[in-house]
């Protein structure tokens, strides 16, 4: 018999309620009990940044985090960047630059690179590369990426602010 804790969190602008184990990871909890399967799990151990999510405007791994530690807060997923049809800047810019292959990661370098953009100014792309190096693709070679997220920084690619 487990006990659940009734917890009230904001994802993408809705306040969501549900009632839950206190040791369900975050990532277990959008994927499976809201059905946002856009948060992959990759290596469940918070190295690959697959799993990557914004908690109160912070990016964090949400294969690390539980579900009950985000009572009363926000986060925020890769579906609440753009809708179908009408993508965000980051998005459009990672689309145009070929910045994925299997997309895998793509969910979380788009969360890292919003948090990124929002609060550092990237002078270089090796300030883009040192910001994503907690985030592992294993298609691309980074090149692309770091070109979409450039584009976005520079003002070429529309805002995400």
């Amino acid at each position: 018999m487990s006990k659940t804790r009734d917890i009230t969190v904001t994802v993408n602008g809705d306040a969501r309620k549900a009632a839950v184990e206190p040791r369900l990871l975050l990532a277990d909890f959008l994927r499976q009990t809201l059905g946002l399967t856009g948060t992959h799990v990759g290596c469940e151990h918070g190295v690959c940044g697959a799993c990557t999510v914004l908690v109160d405007g912070d990016s964090v791994r949400s294969c690390l985090m539980f579900a009950v530690q985000t009572d009363g807060r926000n986060v925020d997923t890769v579906e609440g960047l753009g809708r179908i049809g009408q993508m965000n800047a980051l998005q459009q810019s990672f689309h145009e630059h070929h910045a994925l292959q299997c997309g895998f990661c793509t969910p979380g370098m788009l969360i890292t690179a919003t948090d990124l953009i929002k609060k550092y100014p990237l002078a270089t792309d090796d300030d883009i590369r040192e910001g994503l190096s907690g985030n592992l693709c294993r298609c691309t070679g980074y090149a692309h990426i770091v070109k979409a997220i450039r584009a976005v920084v520079d003002g070429k690619a529309g805002d995400i602010r």
